[in-house]
């Protein structure tokens, strides 16, 4: 997204239910000055959308189509219903869907789930969305299979989710156009994958400087953590002075400033 004259940045795309907060707060802490704009995209849009370069990588939902499209999973989430809170299946931790076989099982036009065959029994008309499915569930007209993210999403008070052990199961992968893998990308790939600043792959922040007295700087073995190491310079004046300490000198006397000799003959005498 980025071309020779133009100062870089990098937009990302997410599908509903995806949280890309931590990614990009990392991105924020390490890139400062490549800014990251978020761009929210319908399921079915994703893909599209990164082919027609509107984003330079995106959060999408498993299967994606990789004839022009490079695509890395990331986690599998757990498959929920979502039911209000007083209905039986309530009483229950987890559910198969066998237990949905009594049920108005809704089925939005942009369901995310692959079925085989769908549970329950179908109701008269497809919801357009999970948004308005999940509001027919609110009104008692039936019962909704999705991933858990989109449970959480389109929470109510008045209802609730269970785990359903053997339904279908969504993927969230991480992708991008195959031949726009940029630096940038790379990037991207190492925090998702959750690489150090000091990987091997990707570039790396520039190396710590020595000091005038040839030492390391103060994160040279540390990881680049502030105040992590003394430098050479710091270990060798600490030595110097150490050897060159008169014999008498102690922590205590070393605290006030003076060594212990010059209290003693700093102390007047008294007269007979």
């Amino acid at each position: 997204m980025t071309g020779s004259d133009a100062s870089p940045s990098f937009t990302l795309a997410y599908v509903p239910g995806v949280t890309p907060t931590k990614w990009v707060r990392i991105w924020n802490e390490r890139l400062p000055g490549v800014p990251l704009t978020l761009t929210s995209v319908p399921t079915d849009e994703a893909e599209g959308l990164l082919r027609a370069r509107g984003a330079d990588a995106g959060f999408l939902r498993l299967p994606v189509d990789r004839t022009e499209l490079s695509a890395i999973p990331l986690y599998t989430e757990a498959t929920v219903v979502v039911i209000p809170k007083d209905h039986l299946v309530a009483v229950a931790e987890e559910v198969t869907t066998a237990d949905l076989a009594d049920e108005i099982l809704l089925h939005p036009l942009d369901d995310v789930l692959e079925w085989e065959e769908l549970p329950g029994r179908p109701a008269n008309e497809r919801p357009a969305t999970t948004a308005d499915a999940v509001e027919l569930v609110a009104a008692g007209i039936g019962v909704l299979v999705v991933p858990q993210s989109l449970a959480r999403l389109h929470h109510r008070r008045d209802l609730t989710y269970r785990t359903v052990t053997d339904a279908p199961v969504s993927r969230v992968a991480l992708a991008w156009p195959e031949d726009a893998t940029t630096e940038l990308v790379e990037q991207f790939i190492g925090i998702v994958r959750g690489r150090t600043v000091n990987s091997s792959r990707g570039p790396k922040p520039p190396a710590a400087g020595r000091n005038e007295a040839g030492g390391r700087g103060a994160g040279g073995r540390n990881g680049g953590k502030p105040g992590g190491g003394r430098s050479g310079a710091v270990k060798g004046a600490a030595k110097g002075s150490s050897k060159g300490a008169p014999k008498g000198s102690s922590k205590g006397a070393a605290a006030k400033g003076a060594p212990r000799g010059a209290t003693k003959r700093g102390k007047p005498r008294k007269r007979p």
